[in-house]
């Protein structure tokens, strides 16, 4: 039998993969041996006497499975894990997240000047104090705080207006006093003057 080493060698060189990829025609052994160069190699694999075997599969059917019954929580006991509960899923993560979304709330608020930026501040700092665990809570205090804010505004007003009231009143009573002290000094006046006139009569 023939050796055709050499032609299996340059037949892997020239199409780009491993020898054990080439498949060389056995009822054409006397052909292929005369090919001693890599043009004669191309003429034969065009012929198909020379042919790139196929890349075997690998299938992904059973990975593709298995995360799909690991996304229903499947697989996932304590017999399968091996690292801690903040190595798995670390708590720096967790809490990068929810800053970042409590962050991303605030400042859409006061783009949309939901808040204002005393408010955005004051908001900023309690977030960064851990005090809202999630979104809706953050969201509850806003509208709690605008609604207090709303009020005590209100109630200013309304305090300023009775103050404005109470004033008009006190001037309003000041002026009759003075006019009923007027016409009572008038009237005393008068009463005099008729006196005096009546004794020198």
């Amino acid at each position: 039998m023939v050796s055709l080493k050499l032609q299996k060698r340059l037949a892997a060189d020239v199409l780009g993969c491993g020898k054990r990829k080439i498949w060389l025609d056995p009822n054409e052994t006397s052909e292929i041996s005369m090919a001693n160069s890599r043009q004669n190699i191309r003429k034969l694999y065009k012929d198909g006497f020379i042919i790139r075997k196929p890349n075997a599969i690998h299938s992904r059917f059973r990975v593709n499975q298995r995360h799909e019954a690991k996304r229903k929580g499947r697989h996932t006991g304590p017999g399968k894990r091996r690292g801690t509960a903040n190595a798995r899923y670390p708590e720096k993560v967790i809490w990068m997240r929810r800053m970042r979304v409590l962050r991303r709330l605030l400042r859409k608020y006061r783009e949309q000047q939901k808040i204002d930026s005393n408010l955005y501040h004051d908001l900023y700092l309690r977030v960064k104090g851990n005090e809202f665990k999630n979104k809706r809570v953050l969201m509850e205090y806003i509208h709690k705080a605008k609604r207090e804010k709303q009020e005590v505004k209100e109630a200013h007003e309304i305090a300023l207006q009775r103050k404005t009231k109470a004033a008009a009143r006190r001037a309003r009573r000041d002026q009759r006093k003075a006019e009923a002290d007027a016409q009572k000094k008038e009237e005393y006046i008068r009463a005099q003057h008729h006196a005096e006139m009546e004794t020198q009569r």
